[in-house]
């Protein structure tokens, strides 16, 4: 493993605020001497399987985390002027449980609690946090508001109480960033960190690729806001330093504080997601003791079809085509998807519900195994 891990990236698939191109991150770390890189897109998950992809193209460690919104209250309060604001939070995949809870948390923010974006609240993070890694985030953090605001009370209350939850897991998290307030930030961050007793973490929130994509950056931006490059009043981060830094910079800019480096590369060990690609992923379909495999059932199933729909005598042409489909569904893998949407569906038909449209199978072979 490398001696620095970046830990908070924004790909392209933070929409108009990352302009990484996934394609390039594991490109960038294996120039740089890394061996591993991180994906943390705000609120979405979108682009990590390309992200999977790409870094085990190059040899490139993938971590598979998010910077999620966090609702202030609950994440079904949605006041305008009080639940249109929101902190962010880093969480990180440990392993298969974590990429799962992960993969909820995001799903939740966006059927649960939407609201300008994809908010989850502390209900569902205590409930979800098993085999995930958790950052304080950025200056959008809760611990960062909290300490900007001059209630350190209150930072160490949110701090502590996301330690109870994620235990060792809970990093408190210093940028290097060219940004005025991170400079004080970091000063209590530090301190807060040591009285609490919570280990700290080194990132730079990468949004581009290197410093002279900064400028694209702010174009990225303006179109998100829906601004011109002149308008004095447009956003803008007031750095040219959210790229995907060297080890060597970010080990120089932390030299005082050595640990926050070398617990990236910790936490980097700790992350060991994996995805099996090439087969198909379905619940087990119980069928009746009577018959000795799915396919059995199935064809049963099939051959009753038959029979109502074309008599107990159906055409040699028709038994034919039955055959010729039946193969296809066993050869693809697909006769529990086929048993379990015909469940489904025959207890709706049973039970006076009405189903439709028929949009789950090509062609009429659906009509013989479902009416």
């Amino acid at each position: 493993m490398s001696n620095f891990v970046h830990l908070h990236i924004h790909s392209e698939f933070s929409l108009l605020d990352g302009a990484n191109r996934i394609k390039d991150l594991p490109v960038r770390a294996k120039e740089l001497g890394m061996d591993a890189i991180a994906i943390t897109d705000h609120g979405a998950m979108y682009g990590t399987i390309d992200f999977y992809k790409a870094c085990k193209k190059e040899g490139i460690k993938p971590i598979i985390g998010c910077e999620v919104y966090v609702a202030p209250r609950s994440r079904f309060d949605k006041e305008p002027n009080i639940d249109n604001r929101y902190n962010h939070l880093i969480l990180l995949a440990k392993n298969q449980q974590g990429y799962q809870n992960l993969s909820k948390l995001v799903s939740i923010g966006f059927v649960d609690g939407y609201y300008y974006k994809p908010r989850i609240d502390l209900e569902v993070l205590e409930k979800y946090h098993e085999g995930l890694i958790c950052l304080s985030a950025c200056l959008a953090g809760a611990v960062n508001q909290a300490l900007l605001n001059g209630d350190n009370e209150k930072a160490e209350e949110i701090a502590l109480w996301h330690k109870g939850v994620f235990g060792e897991d809970y990093y408190i998290e210093i940028q290097n960033n060219g940004i005025k307030e991170q400079v004080l930030a970091n000063q209590k961050l530090i301190a807060l960190a040591r009285k609490l007793d919570i280990p700290l973490v080194a990132t730079n929130d990468a949004h581009y690729l290197k410093r002279e994509d900064a400028y694209n950056h702010e174009v990225l931006l303006c179109i998100q806001t829906g601004k011109r490059m002149s308008d004095i009043d447009r956003m803008r981060f007031e750095t040219d330093e959210l790229y995907v830094k060297s080890p060597e910079e970010m080990i120089e800019y932390f030299k005082a504080f050595p640990d926050a480096i070398e617990n990236t590369v910790k936490i980097a060990e700790k992350c060991n997601v994996d995805f099996e690609f090439g087969h198909t992923i379905l619940p087990n379909y119980d069928v009746p003791e009577e018959f000795p495999t799915h396919y059995d059932y199935f064809k049963k199933l099939c051959d009753d079809g038959i029979k109502n729909r074309y008599g107990e005598n159906p055409s040699q042409e028709i038994l034919d085509r039955m055959e010729y489909e039946l193969g296809v569904i066993q050869k693809m893998g697909y006769v529990d998807y086929f048993l379990i949407v015909w469940d489904f569906i025959h207890y709706a038909k049973t039970h006076n519900i009405p189903v439709g449209p028929r949009t789950w199978f090509r062609g009429g072979f659906d009509h013989c195994l479902c009416d």
